[in-house]
């Protein structure tokens, strides 16, 4: 058995078991994967794909022991490999963030932009996807940090930090007779046609009318489309304080609605088995409200964490050439 069996293993299981996908991924040739992973199946005494002649059909309910094995092998190894490049690097180099629609809109910019200005060489790659596969990002070690408001299971694979909390308003028109208010009560909304960004707020979790259902009008895709219904007349808009920009919205007014409570709290989220990095522990810092310094990330209640590696350390060598990345995957 071999760290390039479980690489195979993994990339075929990751790429819905589409044997030339995982070789153009991992720069090898098919047959080569396919003899590998016989050849693993042979060493174990165990079939991890079932066949159709020479397509692999399913993962076996053994194969799916195997398949996470490889996939949990796979990354620690990758992490030892980073760390001695982390330390060596210790500023430079690519981080990986995944965080869901609002949160990469409208708080990460800032964050990053004060991030590279303390680390110019350190690049950012931000991913966008829902709350569960934002979470699943970084759990899996497809992402350094994640910006979610998924409630995360207690599995002990993550170190989680409070962040903003989500606070929703009242967008109007500036002709409106909310305009000239300091505020609106949730109650008085009842009776009004709304438009929603329903990615952010469940309006039975927090809209306090007495029993009353809100009349949505609009169930919009992100506050932009809501701003943009709310001056065409559509209705009054609910979305996150954050979203709002009396600078750029012009027309509209923004309302807090008093009798609401924070809605939802935003989660950062690292992975425990990892090593520091100032980088990424300045940005989850940063993300959390806290001045970034010397001190490290802690957990609510408990020790001092260290804040994951960067997830795609940037070499000063040249990258090799495809030739000699086949070479080095062929086992």
């Amino acid at each position: 058995m071999n760290l390039h069996q479980l690489r195979f293993v993994r990339e075929v299981a990751r790429q819905s078991l589409n044997l030339t996908a995982a070789a153009r991924a991992l720069y090898t040739s098919q047959p080569g994967i396919s003899k590998s992973i016989i050849e693993l199946e042979h060493e174990l005494g165990i079939e991890i794909f079932t066949r159709h002649g020479k397509r692999l059909r399913a993962v076996t309910e053994q194969g799916k022991h195997v398949v996470a094995a490889a996939e949990r092998i796979v990354r620690e190894v990758d992490a030892l490999k980073r760390i001695g490049l982390d330390y060596a690097q210790r500023d430079q180099g690519e981080l990986v963030v995944a965080a869901t629609q609002v949160y990469a809109r409208y708080l990460l910019p800032l964050a990053i932009a004060r991030l590279r200005a303390r680390f110019p060489k350190v690049k950012v790659s931000v991913v966008q996807g829902s709350a569960e596969q934002v979470a699943e990002r970084v759990r899996s070690g497809g992402a350094d940090l994640a910006l979610t408001t998924a409630a995360l299971p207690d599995d002990g694979a993550l170190v989680t930090l409070a962040c903003a909390g989500l606070r929703p308003v009242a967008v109007v028109p500036v002709a409106h007779p909310f305009a000239t208010r300091s505020c609106v009560d949730s109650a008085e909304l009842a009776g009004l046609e709304l438009v929603v960004d329903d990615e952010m707020f469940r309006q039975g979790d927090w809209f306090g009318m007495g029993g009353a259902t809100p009349e949505v009008a609009v169930r919009a895709s992100d506050a932009e489309m809501v701003k943009n219904c709310v001056g065409l007349g559509l209705g009054v808009g609910i979305i996150a304080e954050l979203a709002f920009d009396p600078e750029r919205d012009i027309g509209l007014r923004a309302l807090p609605i008093a009798t609401t409570a924070v809605a939802q709290t935003a989660c950062i989220a690292l992975r425990r088995a990892s090593c520091a990095h100032r980088a990424l522990q300045a940005l989850a810092e940063l993300l959390a409200g806290e001045r970034p310094g010397p001190h490290r990330l802690t957990e609510r209640g408990g020790p001092a964490v260290g804040a994951a590696a960067l997830h795609r350390p940037i070499y000063s060598a040249p990258a090799p050439a495809p030739a000699q990345e086949r070479e080095r995957a062929t086992p």
